[in-house]
């Protein structure tokens, strides 16, 4: 047994200091970014926001609705082969990554997809990124797909995101328990808090020539401006696009004067009894479901929430004289606001 006494931070703990800025209007920060990465020779330039590849956020029609801010989708991986190679097909620039999971089902997909179609850009999605098992499907993906940008998580700790860069993978996702509706931390006591996990795991990243994704724990558009500060070279998000025309969830109605209204919508998180319901025939015996079924307010189009979140973004970069999105974390000096006021974490 060991504790770790250091502090450990998640995104409400902190707050970012302002600092003096050049900038004199939100309009002049660029929230986009130009990439290279380790093993792929591909190159990306957009805003490096990502869909969740949840079954009710990772759709189709969300990587259309995506598609003019120059963000990114990481598609659930229940897709349709045809549907798949029927979307990268008709554009070369497509902004998603194509979602497989470890097992021979997820592999099957795959290559039913690149039979038909190029897909050059691949996420590899477990809960538990800490296993051996999981380390060589990144190898083999690598292998079998050596120019694809490829994605892969889940982990929380430095060690294990030099080991995926290692093994094959560009970006490692970050994130543990911290998902709006995933109960892993409640069910197995296991996780890290956010932030420090996407400190330490881009400092690991970045010394191989990495990148990483901070995934969940954002419930504010601040939240992002915080991950990019720790170093995140991209944030996915799940619960903050959820309840909107373009996911996958249920639609609930309420009727007034004749008419239904839709009022709010099915969120659930891939490891919870309805996901396992839906696509495994229910909790298997020897595990227990690790998410939660809830109902969020329908919010119509996902356009205006995109782009309430890049407005926060570059208000954010006025405040701390970030010109360039790369240049935030230079710019981040943290806060303590919780647990001990005024220490100060300088990035």
């Amino acid at each position: 047994m060991h504790i770790d006494l250091n502090p450990k931070l998640d995104f409400r703990d902190v707050l970012i200091r302002p600092k003096r800025s050049v900038l004199s209007s939100r309009f002049e920060a660029n929230i986009k970014r130009s990439l290279r990465f380790r093993h792929s020779s591909r190159a990306w330039t957009g805003f490096p926001l990502i869909a969740s590849n949840m079954d009710t956020i990772g759709t189709l029609e969300m990587a259309k609705a995506f598609k003019p801010f120059g963000a990114l989708v990481a598609l659930h991986k229940f897709h349709h082969p045809d549907r798949l190679a029927e979307y990268l097909a008709g554009d070369e620039d497509a902004n998603v990554f194509v979602t497989v999971g470890t097992g021979s089902a997820d592999w099957e997909r795959l290559a039913a997809v690149k039979a038909k179609v190029k897909v050059p850009m691949l996420n590899i999605d477990v809960a538990n990124g800490y296993t051996e098992a999981f380390v060589r499907a990144v190898a083999r993906l690598r292998d079998e797909n050596p120019d694809a940008i490829i994605m892969a998580g889940t982990v929380v700790t430095a060690e294990m995101t030099e080991a995926l860069v290692l093994a094959g993978a560009d970006i490692v996702r970050v994130g543990i328990g911290s998902g709006s509706v995933c109960t892993t931390r409640d069910l197995t006591g296991v996780g890290y808090p956010q932030l420090s996990a996407v400190i330490e795991c881009a400092d690991a990243a970045h010394g191989l020539k990495g990148h990483v994704c901070s995934d969940g724990g954002c419930v504010v558009p601040g939240d992002l401006a915080k991950a990019y500060g720790g170093g995140a070279d991209f944030v996915m998000l799940g619960g903050m696009l959820a309840g909107h025309d373009e996911c996958g969830g249920e639609l609930r109605y309420a009727e007034q004067n004749g008419h239904k209204t839709p009022t709010s919508m099915v969120f659930y998180g891939m490891s919870s009894e309805t996901a396992m319901n839906k696509y495994h025939g229910g909790v298997a015996d020897y595990r227990a479901a690790e998410g939660k079924t809830v109902e969020v307010p329908y919010r119509g189009e996902v356009h205006a929430t995109v782009e309430k979140i890049a407005g926060g973004l570059r208000s954010a970069m006025t405040y701390i004289g970030a010109e360039n999105l790369k240049e935030i974390p230079k710019r981040t000096t943290f806060i303590l606001v919780n647990a001990q006021r005024n220490t100060v974490f300088d990035r």
